[in-house]
């Protein structure tokens, strides 16, 4: 072997055998609309400077108002898309990795909110319906505070008959590897996460859900309950898992303690054992893996580098999401998860950069 010749590179992961369609998301879509507000504003509405709340009636006008008034941005926003979409972004090729399935409006911020999926290289096939509104949430920016009011409107009338059931929809769930729908969804279709989270467990493949908020394990208990046995990997923060450990008769506030308890529940498919990830803000990462329960810190970062922690849990679904389709790792799961919360928390609302620096 002639002397200047280099040793064989070892091969890299090609980004490229990721097929189109691989990682599956259903959830709320929503059109984020945030503009730079003032006092007058907030008061008018009725708002706290930092705060998230559902639409009342006294809310109808906002929106309209938000766009008529001030300079707005609009993104794709909505939990589990908020989540895809960094999962895409991470990924970056091929396009379209990223599937995502929701309802929305015949309206002009449906429209933008189709623009803006594109635009993110996410394969969104939306159940488009003309009786409802499409789903918005309005951020009103006040210096470092964002007030969110979300209208979920379409968002709620989801259909399995009308779409998911659709021949040329299903093809598209049958082509995934990977599965993620946030708990909000558990409000709005549970039959659909039923069909998609059997179709995993049957197939052998993953099927990720998340917690969410706390009220959907108080107030949603029994769908969750239903569908838990075929999840695989929980996510949820430090509250949410709180509120399910007291809702499950835990009798414990130890977060690895409620890790352990939540991984050891019935599950269906039994050839993969449930991975349960609680994060802690700026603590450490929960983790179980096989009977253990393991902690990864968080990246450093300097408060005043933090400009909104808003996206962060979705953020951190979302890069977890990109190495999980990748079949990496647990450990380079989270590492990539973390790498994106620590991205997304110095920017308002859930956006990024071009290009991610990830290695």
């Amino acid at each position: 072997m002639a002397a200047n010749q280099s040793k064989p590179k070892k091969p890299k992961l090609d980004k490229k055998t990721l097929s189109q369609n691989a990682l599956f998301g259903m959830g709320n879509p929503l059109l984020d609309i945030s503009a730079v507000v003032d006092k007058d504003f907030l008061d008018k509405y009725g708002l706290k400077p930092n705060d998230q709340i559902l639409a009342e009636d006294k809310h109808k006008a906002l929106f309209e108002e938000l766009v008529k008034k001030n300079s707005v941005e609009y993104h794709a926003g909505g939990s589990t898309q908020n989540s895809v979409k960094i999962a895409q972004w991470m990924i970056q090729q091929p396009h379209k990795v990223a599937t995502f399935f929701g309802c929305i409006g015949t309206d002009r911020f449906g429209e933008i909110l189709k623009r803006k999926t594109a635009e993110a290289h996410v394969d969104a096939r939306y159940y488009e319906q003309s009786e409802v509104p499409t789903g918005t949430c309005a951020a009103c920016i006040t210096g470092d505070n964002r007030s969110l009011v979300a209208n979920l409107a379409a968002a709620n009338c989801y259909s399995k008959e009308k779409h998911l059931d659709l021949e040329g929809n299903w093809e598209l769930v049958e082509k995934a590897s990977v599965y993620y729908i946030a708990g909000f969804f558990l409000t709005v279709s549970p039959e659909s996460i039923m069909k998609v989270a059997k179709h995993a467990s049957d197939n052998n493949k993953i099927f990720c859900l998340n917690l969410s908020a706390p009220f959907i394990s108080t107030f949603f208990k029994g769908p969750l309950m239903k569908v838990m046995p075929f999840v695989d990997i929980l996510f949820g923060n430090e509250m949410e898992a709180a509120t399910f450990a007291r809702e499950q008769g835990f009798e414990t506030e130890d977060i690895g303690e409620i890790a352990r308890r939540t991984q050891s529940l019935p599950k269906v498919n039994g050839s993969r054992q449930r991975t349960v990830v609680f994060t802690q803000g700026k603590g450490d990462t929960v983790v179980t893996k096989g009977d253990k329960v393991i902690t990864f810190p968080v990246l450093d970062i300097d408060q005043s580098d933090i400009v909104d922690t808003n996206g962060a849990g979705d953020a951190f679904v979302g890069g977890f999401l990109s190495e999980l389709v990748q079949c990496q790792p647990l450990e380079q799961c989270i590492r990539a998860a973390h790498y994106a919360a620590n991205i997304i928390i110095r920017r308002a609302g859930c956006t990024f950069p071009e290009k991610p620096d990830f290695h």
